[in-house]
């Protein structure tokens, strides 16, 4: 029997299929697709800007029910309606990945499937060490 699976639920954010937000299975921490909804609700802002401001909270959250914080973060994929959203991300990524000998891997993917909203979702690759390993953003 494999490592224990615990299913990671946050308020303002869920899905209509059954799965959770995101699973923690040992160390390792993955979430489901991040919508960029408002939270609590399901509807999806106008701009790239907002939707990209609510999955970085989104995120957070997900880390934090998960154990977690942004130094455990390992890699992010962001799936967008337009490559140009790639120079969007990068300031809330700077503000959470300041020290550039230390940021996780990210990857933008051109997604014309989500055009026209949501425009960017994302999700995210994080391992949980244990408290006093280097590295952990807890």
């Amino acid at each position: 029997m494999g490592a224990d699976r615990r299913s990671i639920d946050i308020k303002g954010l869920s899905h209509v299929n059954p799965i959770p937000v995101g699973t923690r299975i040992g160390p390792l921490l993955v979430s489901s697709v991040v919508a960029p909804f408002d939270p609590g609700t399901r509807t999806v802002p106008d701009t790239a800007e907002a939707q990209i401001a609510n999955l970085f909270a989104h995120v957070g959250n997900i880390l934090e029910a998960g154990g977690a914080g942004w130094g455990d973060v390992a890699k992010m994929t962001f799936f967008v309606s337009d490559i140009a959203f790639r120079d969007a991300i990068n300031a809330p990524w700077a503000e959470r990945f300041p020290d550039p000998a230390s940021r996780p891997s990210r990857h933008t993917q051109l997604s014309p499937q989500a055009s026209p909203k949501p425009m960017v979702t994302c999700d995210v690759i994080a391992y949980v060490g244990t408290p006093g390993d280097a590295g952990t953003g807890r």
